[in-house]
């Protein structure tokens, strides 16, 4: 309707006009449509980056509010990204303004501190969203680190189970030995510490052991052959002297 009137205006004072004040009249009303189209592209574009505004606020608190609810990290990388296109499309607008702004031959004093500040308040948004960015690859590192020491923790009980369970094969080889010993010779006491004495010494040959696990259980089937000697059997004896050289 403005634009309407404005032209109406424009078509009577022409019509008033000579032919030299008419051309001048003209190009003055050229002129001054050409500024009103400006302004006109200038409001409409400032109204966008309005809305692109308030669009990377609410994104950024949607992030904030999923970050402290909970979210997955696909999640977080869409909406960051999403969050980084309004960005770019504020900044491409911004432009715009700027190009506008070149053309303008009104005010151009207020529309450069409107864009001014826009691009202060855009620049702390981007501030902000790089600080949010910061604080998820930082959780996400302390995840990590929590994730691989629970990996080497689980590692060391599935190796100290392993230890138990040889320990305990260990112990059954001895205990199946002296009994299959005991059965097959009808040994007499002198006889049972003389097997037990072999059987300790076996699994000190036949598993690896620390050297100082190893000589404490050579220490036992030293013991144990001393006491079958004790005991009347004479075979020990030589188990004896044999052990006694290697503990020296």
């Amino acid at each position: 309707m403005k634009n309407l009137l404005f032209g109406i205006g424009i078509t009577s004072l022409l019509m008033s006009c000579g032919g030299e004040e008419k051309a001048k009249m003209q190009t003055q009303i050229d002129s001054l449509r050409s500024e009103l189209q400006t302004s006109q592209q200038f409001v409409e574009t400032l109204q966008e980056v309005g809305v692109l505004m308030d669009s990377i606020d609410a994104s950024r608190q949607v992030l904030r509010v999923n970050m402290v609810e909970g979210t997955t990290y696909d999640d977080y990388t869409s909406r960051m990204k999403d969050l980084n296109n309004y960005v770019k499309e504020t900044q491409n607008r911004i432009v715009d303004l700027e190009k506008a702004l070149k053309k303008s031959k009104g005010n151009v004093n207020s529309y450069a501190a409107t864009i001014k500040k826009l691009k202060a308040d855009l620049e702390a948004k981007n501030n902000e969203i790089a600080q949010l960015q910061e604080q998820v690859e930082k959780y996400r590192n302390e995840n990590q680190n929590l994730i691989n020491v629970v990996a080497l923790q689980e590692a060391e009980l599935t190796d100290k189970e392993a230890k138990i369970i040889t320990k305990e094969q260990e112990l059954a080889l001895i205990e199946a030995r002296i009994q299959e010993l005991m059965i097959q010779s009808k040994m007499t006491e002198g006889e049972a510490y003389y097997a037990r004495g072999e059987a300790v010494e076996e699994a000190a040959a036949r598993t690896k052991l620390a050297p100082r696990k190893k000589k404490e259980t050579l220490q036992e089937a030293l013991d144990l052959y001393k006491k079958a000697l004790s005991l009347g059997n004479d075979k020990a004896q030589p188990k004896i002297t044999e052990l006694e050289k290697k503990l020296k």
